[in-house]
Order: C-alpha cells, then sequence, then structure tokens
C-alpha cells in the first residue's frame, strides 16, 4: 500500500492549485494550513527549488470524528496535499492516504474514518483535470 495518491496534469501551476482548491472544497476539505517550500528553503537557505507547495487539507467532520476516538489523532493531522512542478514542466498532486498513516495507531475506529477519509482524497485526486 503506497503512503499517497497521485496524478500527473499538463497544465501550469497556478492553474493546478486553483482547481486542487476548489476540489479539495467539493469532497468537503478546507485548507487550514499552506507552506511554499520553494519560497522557504530559499528565504532560510538560500537555495532554488522547483515550485512546491503543501496544503494542509481538512475535513471537519471526520477531524472531529477521529478526535473523539484519539485526542492525540492531532498529531497526524491535517491531510497533506502536495502540487509540485516537475522537471518536464508537468505539475503532479498527491494526497497522504490516511490508511497507511492511521494504520499505525491500531484503533478500528481510526481506521474506519481513515477509510472514509480516504475514499474522499481519492475522489479528489480522480476529478483533477488538465
Amino acid at each position: 500500500m503506497s503512503y499517497y495518491n497521485s496524478k500527473v496534469l499538463n497544465s501550469n501551476f497556478e492553474k493546478v492549485e486553483i482547481q486542487v482548491r476548489e476540489s479539495l472544497q467539493n469532497v468537503g476539505f478546507g485548507v487550514l494550513t499552506e507552506i511554499d517550500i520553494q519560497q522557504k528553503l530559499n528565504e532560510k537557505l538560500a537555495v532554488e527549488f522547483h515550485k512546491y507547495k503543501i496544503l494542509g487539507a481538512c475535513n471537519p467532520k471526520f477531524a472531529y470524528e477521529a478526535l473523539k476516538f484519539d485526542s492525540r489523532i492531532g498529531t497526524m493531522l491535517p491531510c497533506n496535499v502536495i502540487i509540485q512542478e516537475l522537471k518536464d514542466g508537468k505539475i503532479e498532486v498527491a494526497a497522504i492516504n490516511p490508511i497507511a498513516s492511521m494504520s499505525a495507531v491500531n484503533n478500528e475506529d481510526i481506521e474506519r474514518v481513515a477509510t472514509e477519509v480516504s475514499i474522499l482524497l481519492n475522489k479528489f485526486i480522480a476529478s483533477l483535470t488538465d
């Protein structure tokens, strides 16, 4: 089982980012955090890096449900989604596989929530188009 699900698109970074945000909303997720890796690495290390953003996506209903089962599950929230420009100019979008990440918790209730979240994130990835 892979720890992520991804799709590569023939589009530009900015258009894909807009589509990602809209598609996440369409399946019930909001973006809580955003890290522009390209900017931060340049700022902190003075290095060049390709366009790369990490979006911390959260579905409040499922986050609440998981937190009721285990208050420490917050260490594994939110669900990260990345957008990165590949060497060939294509854009990859990848989302964490919550089933893989939450399996370490070894809690059947959490696994059920992770499965439901995984279905939504897979739907989100599948909805992305060039």
